[in-house]
């Protein structure tokens, strides 16, 4: 029981990852930087208050090292219904967020983007079984990619600082 191990010799930095617009994006270019890895979703009762902290959160500690990494999902009710351009540009237009939103992922199920296998590895959830129970799950990385600590969907960004 309790959190799954850590994938043996492996960090967040291992991975590559898409952009919105379907490019690779190599995570190993946030190596020295702190983390924060979020699911997101624009149509979720913890929209307004996730992505107005993670803002927040980001525009007070990016010159410090903080860097946020959103993933939208559609898992979870299809609260990400659209593109994944189209949940960058609300995160962007409607929540003014600096920080990359990448492609869209699903976070749970044998098609569980890589990068997420590795993070509920690291950091199971509140039961022990490593799936992310909804949108606005939080994963702390530190500057050499290892997962800190998992935070659950009501733990607010503000909260974690």
């Amino acid at each position: 029981m309790g959190a799954s191990p850590s994938v043996p010799g492996k960090t967040i930095h291992d991975f590559i990852v898409k952009d919105s617009r379907g490019i690779d994006v190599d995570l190993s270019i946030y190596r020295g930087k702190v983390l924060l890895v979020v699911n997101v979703a624009s149509k979720c009762g913890f929209t307004n208050s996730n992505y107005t902290q993670l803002t927040e959160i980001y525009s007070r500690f990016k010159d410090k090292g903080l860097e946020i990494l959103a993933f939208p999902c559609n898992q979870f009710l299809h609260q990400e219904p659209g593109t994944s351009e189209e949940a960058q540009q609300f995160a962007c237009t409607r929540f003014k967020a600096e920080y990359p939103v990448f492609q869209k992922v699903k976070v749970n199920g044998p098609n569980a983007a890589p990068v997420y296998k590795f993070l509920k590895a690291s950091a199971g959830g509140v039961f022990g079984s490593g799936s992310i129970k909804w949108n606005f799950t939080k994963f702390l990385v530190d500057r050499d990619g290892v997962v800190i600590k998992r935070y659950g969907t009501t733990t607010t960004p503000l909260a974690m600082e």
